[in-house]
C-alpha cells in the first residue's frame, strides 16, 4: 500500500511520528511536509528530533490568510498527488493544510484517512472547527481518538467511518518522555526549579491577533505566583511588536524562543502548571500530569475538562491568575486516550483499505 502523509505544522510533526514508524514495516509512505509552518524551530527541528526521516516533498506554502493558505496547499498539492498516485491520503489534526489536502483528495480515486477525526469544539467561528468538519465529511477513514469523537462522527452519520484507535500523541509522549529528560537540561540552563514556574503557549489567532485578548492573558500570566516561561511563537512575537506589548512581555514574563519538541516536553513536565490555547498541549499536559489552565471558552478536549485537569477561563486576566494559583492535580485520572498503541491501530486499517 503507498501512503501520501501529509504534515504542515508543529503538533502534526509529533502525530506522524509514531504513525511513520508503524507504516513502515508493512507500506510504503511518502512524507509531504506543506511548509505551512516554516520557522525552522517550529519543522526542521521536530524532523530531526523525532528522526523521522526528511520529507520527500516540502511545497514551501508559507503564511497568508486561510483562503489564499489553503488555495496554496491545493495548488502545490495536486501535482505530487498526480506524480505520486498513491492508494490513501493520509491527513492529520485540523491546520489549512489538511483542509487543502482533504479538497484534492476528495476529486482524486484514493481513500482519504484522518487522523483526529470526529474532534469537535462546537465553536464554528474557530478556523479549525471548520477544518475538521470538512476534512471529515470527505474522507473514508475516520481515525477518532476517543469515545466522544466516535459519538460526534456517528451524530454527523459517520459512524460506518470511524474507527476508535486512541490517541498517537499519547504514543509520541510516551517516547518523548523517557527521552527528554536525558537529552536536555532546559530548566536548568534557565535556571527554573521542578513545580516552580508555570509553562505558557499563546499561538491561536483569536489571542495572538486581538490586542485587547492578548494585553488581558499578559496581565493574567503576569500576575501568576509563580515565574512564567512564555516560548514565543512567530505569530505572536510580531503581534507583540506590532501592538507594543513586546518590552512589556519581556520585562514581566520569562520569554524565550521556540523550543525543540524535546526541550519542550521536559519543561512541560517539570512544570507546576501550564497555560495554553493550544489543543496539543492541553493533551500533553495531561499526559504528564501537569494541571491545564487553557486560554480559550472551549475545547475539543473535554475529556480533561470533565476529568478536572483542564480549566477554561479564556482571556480573562483575573480568571487566569487566579486559575494560576489554585491549580492541583486531581486525585483520579482516567485514561480516555487509549493504551499507547494508536499507531499500530491505525497502519493496520490502513491496510485493509
Amino acid at each position: 500500500m503507498k501512503v501520501l502523509s501529509v504534515v504542515g505544522a508543529r503538533p502534526q510533526f509529533v502525530k506522524a511520528f509514531p504513525v511513520s514508524e508503524a507504516l513502515k514495516a508493512d507500506h510504503e509512505e511518502v512524507l509531504v511536509h506543506t511548509g505551512q509552518h516554516y520557522d525552522e524551530q517550529l519543522s526542521d527541528v521536530f524532523f530531526r528530533e523525532l528522526a523521522v526521516r526528511t520529507p520527500s516533498y516540502n511545497l514551501g506554502v508559507g503564511s497568508g490568510t486561510h483562503a489564499a493558505q489553503t488555495a496554496s496547499v491545493m495548488r502545490r498539492l495536486d501535482p505530487v498527488v498526480d506524480d505520486e498516485d498513491p492508494d490513501v491520503l493520509l491527513l492529520y489534526g485540523d491546520t489549512n493544510s489538511t483542509l487543502g489536502g482533504a479538497l484534492v483528495g476528495a476529486k482524486r480515486d484514493l481513500a482519504i484517512a484522518h487522523v483526529e477525526a470526529g474532534l469537535r469544539s462546537d465553536n464554528r467561528d474557530m478556523p479549525e472547527e471548520v477544518n475538521r468538519v470538512v476534512t471529515d465529511h470527505v474522507s473514508d477513514l475516520l481515525f477518532a481518538p476517543t469515545r466522544e469523537a466516535v459519538v460526534n462522527l456517528e451524530a454527523e452519520g459517520l459512524a460506518g467511518r470511524a474507527h476508535r484507535t486512541g490517541d498517537v500523541m499519547y504514543d509520541a509522549i510516551r517516547w518523548a518522555r523517557d527521552v527528554a529528560r536525558s537529552e536536555t537540561d532546559v530548566r536548568g540552563n534557565l535556571g527554573l526549579a521542578r513545580e516552580e514556574y508555570v509553562l505558557a503557549t499563546v499561538h491561536r489567532p483569536r489571542n495572538a491577533d486581538d490586542p485587547e485578548r492578548l494585553a488581558s492573558i499578559l496581565d493574567g500570566l503576569a500576575a501568576a505566583p509563580w515565574p512564567v516561561v512564555l516560548p514565543v511563537h512567530p505569530r505572536t512575537a510580531e503581534k507583540l511588536d506590532a501592538f507594543g506589548m513586546r518590552d512589556r512581555a519581556e520585562r514581566e514574563l520569562g520569554l524565550t524562543d521556540p523550543l525543540g519538541y524535546l526541550e519542550f516536553v521536559a519543561l512541560l513536565a517539570d512544570a507546576r502548571a501550564v497555560a495554553t490555547d493550544s489543543g496539543g498541549v492541553q493533551k500533553e499536559a495531561f499526559f504528564l500530569d501537569v494541571p491545564c489552565v487553557t486560554l480559550r471558552e472551549e475545547t475539543e478536549w473535554v475529556e480533561t475538562v470533565t476529568s478536572g485537569w483542564n480549566r477554561l477561563v479564556g482571556a480573562d486576566a483575573d480568571a487566569i491568575a487566579d486559575t494560576l494559583a489554585n491549580s492541583s492535580r486531581p486525585d483520579e485520572k482516567p485514561q480516555p486516550y487509549g493504551d499507547g498503541n494508536a499507531a499500530r491501530r491505525i497502519a493496520d486499517l490502513v491496510g485493509r483499505t
